[in-house]
C-alpha cells in the first residue's frame, strides 16, 4: 500500500512539475555524479547567487520525489496529510495562476536504482549539467550489474543537453573526460589536474589567528591564466574544494567571472555532515563527516588528516559503507589498511566495519587501539569517555549507521546540534 501511494504521488508531482516547468520556462542547471552532489549544488548555488533568480534543491532532494518538490518550492510533506495538501495547493497555483518563479533550477540529481535518472529526464530536460567525481566504486554499486553501469547512468544527464550546451566535468576523472570527448558540447573543467581550465594548486588548512585554530581549508586556484585564492570555512578534506572550483566553473560557463564566482563564494558552507568541524569537548577538534560513506571518499577525508598540524592524537571512528554489494569486503578492507597508517585510536561501528577494524589489526595495528561496536549508540558512550585534551575526531559512516548520534554528545556547545545531519523531527523518530 505504502509503495503504491508513493507511485501514485510520484506521478502526480511529476505532472505538475512538467506543466509548471512549461509555463515558467526557468533555465535547468542539473548536478550529477557519485561524490559531492550535494556540496556542488550548494556551491554553485552561491556562485551564481548575485546574477540570477535562482532555486537549489533543499538538502539533497535528488530523487523523482524529491526534484519536483524542489521545482514545485516546497519541502517535504512526509507523512502529514494536510502538509501533501498544501503542496498540491500551490504547485496548481504555480501551473495555473502565479507569474512569478525563478529564472534557473539548481537541481541535484541521483540514482540508487538502475533508471531512476530516466525518470527524472522525462520530468526535465538540463540546459548545463556538471558532473561531479565518478569513482572506480561508486555509491549504489549494489543496485547494478557493475560499476560502469553506474557511472553511466549518473553521466546521462550530459547526454540529455542540446548541442553546444555547456558541460562541466572534473578533470580529473578519467571516465568523464573519456565520454566528454564523444559528445559536442560546450566544456569546461576543474581539478588538480593541470590541464583543468580551473586548477587546484596549494592545497592547505587554513588556519585562524589563535594558535592551533583551524577554520577550513584553503588552495590557490588558476584560471585564464591568473591566480585566485579560494577559502573554504567550517569543513575540512581535499574534497571540500571541489565543490567551490566546479562552480567557478560553471560561473564561466554561464558568462560570469571569476571574480563574481568568488563574490557569491563568500556565502558558501558545505552542507551538514561533509567534513563539517566543530570545538568538542576538552577543546577536540571534531570533524563530522557522517552523511554518507563510500570508499572514495571516506580514502579523501583520512588523507586529509596528514594537512591538521600539530601531534594531536586520531581517534577516527567509521561505520558501515552500504550498498557495496560483492565490492564490500575488499572495500573494507581497504579502508582498514588506510585507517591503520592515520589513526592512534581506530573506533569502528556495524557488521560490514568489522573488516575495518580487521584489516587494521592483520596489518599490525595494537589491539588495544581498536575497538569494534554494533551500533553507533554503543559506540557514541565510548568515544565519550575516551577523548583527551586536544585529540582529533572524525566520525563517518553510511547513512543507514547513523553516525551523527556519536557526534552529538561529543560537542561543546550543545547548540551546534542544529548543524547536524538528520535532525529532524521525523529522522530523530527513527
Amino acid at each position: 500500500m505504502k509503495k503504491l501511494a508513493r507511485t501514485i504521488f510520484a506521478k502526480l508531482l511529476a505532472s505538475f512539475s512538467r506543466g509548471i516547468l512549461k509555463r515558467h520556462h526557468p533555465k535547468i542547471l542539473m548536478v550529477t555524479g557519485s561524490v559531492g552532489k550535494t556540496s556542488t549544488k550548494d556551491a554553485v548555488a552561491a556562485a551564481l547567487s548575485h546574477k540570477f533568480n535562482l532555486r537549489k534543491s533543499d538538502k539533497s532532494y535528488n530523487s523523482d520525489f524529491g526534484v519536483p518538490l524542489t521545482i514545485i518550492g516546497v519541502s517535504n510533506p512526509w507523512a502529514s496529510p494536510i502538509a501533501w495538501i498544501k503542496v498540491f495547493i500551490h504547485a496548481f497555483e504555480l501551473r495555473f495562476i502565479s507569474n512569478e518563479y525563478p529564472e534557473l533550477l539548481v537541481l541535484e540529481v541521483g540514482a540508487d536504482t538502475p533508471g531512476d535518472l530516466a525518470k527524472i529526464l522525462k520530468i526535465t530536460k538540463p540546459d548545463t549539467v556538471v558532473v561531479t567525481l565518478l569513482p572506480e566504486v561508486p555509491v549504489h554499486v549494489e543496485a547494478y550489474a557493475t560499476p560502469a553501469a553506474v557511472r553511466e547512468e549518473e553521466f546521462s544527464p550530459a547526454l540529455a543537453l542540446p548541442v553546444g550546451a555547456p558541460l562541466i566535468i572534473s578533470a580529473d576523472d578519467t571516465f568523464a573526460v573519456a565520454k566528454s570527448e564523444r559528445i559536442d558540447q560546450d566544456l569546461y573543467t576543474y581539478g588538480t589536474n593541470p590541464d583543468a581550465d580551473v586548477h587546484i594548486v596549494g592545497i592547505d588548512i587554513w588556519k585562524g589567528k589563535k594558535e592551533g585554530e583551524i577554520l577550513g581549508m584553503l588552495a590557490t586556484v588558476e584560471a585564464h591564466g591568473k591566480s585566485y585564492a579560494l577559502h573554504v570555512r567550517g569543513a575540512i578534506g581535499r574534497s571540500q574544494l571541489y565543490a567551490p572550483t566546479a562552480a567557478i566553473a560553471v560561473a564561466l560557463s554561464q558568462g560570469m567571472t571569476v571574480e563574481e564566482a568568488l563574490e557569491g563564494l563568500e556565502s558558501y558552507l558545505p552542507p551538514p555532515g561533509r567534513g563539517r568541524i566543530f570545538a568538542g569537548k576538552k577543546d577536540a577538534l571534531l570533524i563530522d563527516d557522517t552523511y554518507n560513506s563510500s570508499p572514495k571518499a571516506v580514502e579523501e577525508i583520512l588523507k586529509s588528516l596528514e594537512l591538521i598540524p600539530g601531534k594531536h592524537r586520531k581517534i577516527v571512528v567509521l561505520g558501515d559503507m552500504l550498498e557495496l554489494g560483492r565490492y564490500s569486503i575488499a572495500e573494507h578492507a581497504h579502508v582498514g589498511h588506510l585507517a591503520k597508517e592515520v589513526s592512534d585510536i581506530l573506533i569502528t561501528v556495524g557488521h560490514r566495519a568489522k573488516g575495518i577494524s580487521d584489516a587494521a589489526l592483520a596489518d599490525g595495528m595494537s589491539v588495544g587501539s581498536v575497538v569494534h561496536f554494533d551500533t553507533s549508540v554503543e559506540a557514541a558512550a565510548h568515544v565519550e569517555g575516551l577523548i583527551e585534551e586536544g585529540d582529533v575526531v572524525l566520525v563517518k559512516g553510511s547513512q543507514g549507521i547513523r553516525m551523527e548520534r556519536i557526534v552529538r554528545p561529543l560537542l561543546a556547545d550543545f547548540t551546534d546540534t542544529q548543524n547536524l545531519v538528520r535532525q529532524d523531527v521525523e529522522w530523530l523518530k527513527r
